[in-house]
């Protein structure tokens, strides 16, 4: 347990116990009470502790980098003082030299965490340019093409819910930076010895308004701007108040789309739905598609690295489906190797079998993704969350890219019979669908649990081997590339400790919803055993 306090142990431990309870569970006044002296103390504690003792807490290491980047509660878990000090440590690490490239989503905390951001830089000497409110893959597409800059930062928290705030660190080439070079930012940021520019060569301070014009030219660049126009496709977008706001309907526009805007107002209330797309908060874009007579809806998350679509029957396309279906028709114009994480669909394997290419697969993290694809030359990659990596564009997640790809698409591959563009809907007969069910499991320590469990697998230990029986199918072959994802003969047990949350994900895929359920249980059961 090197790293924590006692108190910070003594004070997870009760707010751990305090998840699972509510005031009508007990029947007592005094248990009542002893419920309220709970909240006090973590409540009061939450208030006066450093939120660095609380960033990405999880298992028996603390990290201030989680899968993507540093992210917290604004102000309470993520304050201007960390921002201030993760920016001296970026500072540092560059030496004091370069430029480099801020920008924010719409977050209503993104001003301040923004503004120490920058002033943690300054106070190294680096020179930093502010983009204003930009797309996380805007922001990247700027710093790639920009020779004098050293590295970015993007304050987002992504998909994260409305009280949220992260810090996202991108290398020069416009990547996320790698493993390596966080944990080097990271050994800074705990050393406390930053950088201390002399005050007449503290850095320069600059703004630039044309950031999202660049991304947005760029991304027409990528694909059949003439096809797509001459199909003059009708478009919903709910781009969840968030960056994507800023481009996405403007890049529909210029591919001549007729574009129906949703939550396109730059807000970080996010009055009408959290910044993770997710079927069931996209109903009315769903409703606007049916009854609208549209071709397509496209939605984006908060800094809209990602997009999901819905078909021309408002029905939703899930998020591994078109991960793997879109894959189908790049690989068909060009082959090479295609790079996903462990916890996408059999649909990928299925696509890579069937174009005759490499698959690598990687730990979860669209930053493992994306160097991993740099590392074998991929031509396609991305997650099954609806982020996608067109690396003839940039290697990262780009939810603009993805929709301009998506139009591109049903543009290029016509109706044989009446020369229509082809459907959303057609997406589906791309691929063979599979049942995916997921949960999440609370447990005090998960990356303690699941290295238990990994070490058992690794030394031969238990019953988890190739040829045993795990939830009424035989193991074939065990990955412990990130937690441990067991493969059987009717599907696959994915157990792994998330990133950002004091939880264990259990993600089971089979070909129906019995085998994927009966696989889901045993994970469970499984994980049970090391908690």
């Amino acid at each position: 347990m090197s790293g924590y306090s006692h108190d910070c142990i003594y004070i997870w431990f009760l707010r751990s116990f305090r998840m699972f309870l509510k005031p009508s569970h007990f029947l007592f006044p005094e248990q009542k009470d002893n419920y309220m002296k709970i909240l006090w103390i973590t409540d009061f504690y939450d208030h006066i502790h450093p939120a660095t003792d609380r960033i990405h807490a999880s298992g028996d290491k603390m990290a201030l980098f989680g899968t993507n980047g540093v992210r917290g509660i604004a102000n309470r878990e993520l304050t201007p003082e960390l921002g201030l000090r993760l920016s001296m440590s970026l500072g540092t690490f560059l030496d004091g030299k370069g430029t480099v490239v801020v920008g924010r989503d719409t977050r209503l905390a993104g001003e301040m965490i923004k503004s120490s951001v920058i002033a943690g830089l300054l106070s190294t000497g680096v020179k930093v340019i502010d983009v204003g409110i930009v797309p996380t893959p805007s922001l990247q597409n700027y710093v790639k093409n920009r020779e004098d800059a050293a590295a970015g930062v993007i304050v987002t928290a992504s998909h994260n819910p409305r009280e949220y705030i992260g810090i996202k660190i991108i290398a020069a080439d416009g990547t996320e930076f790698s493993r390596s070079d966080e944990k080097k930012v990271e050994e800074i940021y705990e050393s406390g010895k930053f950088l201390a520019a002399d005050w007449r060569e503290t850095g320069k301070y600059e703004t630039d308004p044309n950031c999202n014009e660049i991304y947005i030219n760029d991304v027409l660049s990528k694909v059949d701007v003439d096809a797509i126009r001459a199909c003059r496709f009708k478009v919903v977008t709910d781009t969840g108040c968030g960056a994507g706001s800023l481009t996405l309907p403007v890049l529909l526009q210029r591919l001549g789309c007729s574009v129906i805007t949703i939550n396109a107002q730059p807000d970080g209330t996010f009055p009408w739905r959290n910044p993770e797309p997710v079927a069931e908060a996209l109903t009315e874009m769903s409703a606007l598609i049916r009854h609208g007579g549209c071709d397509l809806g496209i939605a984006h998350d908060g800094d809209a690295d990602r997009a999901v679509f819905m078909d021309e029957n408002g029905d939703f396309l899930g998020e591994d489906l078109m991960l793997s279906a879109v894959g189908k028709y790049i690989l068909a114009e060009k082959k090479g190797p295609i790079v996903t994480p462990v916890s996408s669909s059999r649909m990928f394997a299925d696509l890579a079998e069937e174009a005759g290419v490499p698959l690598y697969w990687t730990a979860v993290g669209s930053i493992d993704v994306a160097y991993k694809m740099k590392e074998v030359g991929a031509v396609y990659g991305g997650e099954g969350n609806g982020g996608l990596i067109f690396p003839e564009h940039q290697v990262c997640r780009d939810g603009a890219m993805s929709a301009a790809k998506v139009l591109d698409i049903l543009a290029k591959n016509k109706c044989r019979e009446t020369g229509a563009p082809m459907k959303a809907s057609d997406f589906r007969k791309a691929v063979h669908p599979y049942v995916n069910l997921k949960i999440k499991k609370h447990i005090p320590e998960p990356k303690k649990a699941v290295a238990a469990l990994r070490d058992d697998i690794l030394a031969g230990r238990g019953d988890v081997l190739p040829g045993k029986e795990i939830g009424g199918s035989v193991i074939d072959t065990i990955d412990t590339i990130d937690g441990a994802k067991i493969w059987t003969k009717t599907g696959w047990i994915l157990i792994r400790p998330s990133g950002t949350e004091a939880l264990v994900r259990i993600t089971a895929e089979a070909g129906t919803e019995e085998n994927a359920q009966k696989l889901l249980d045993a994970g469970s059961a499984l994980l049970d055993r090391y908690m």
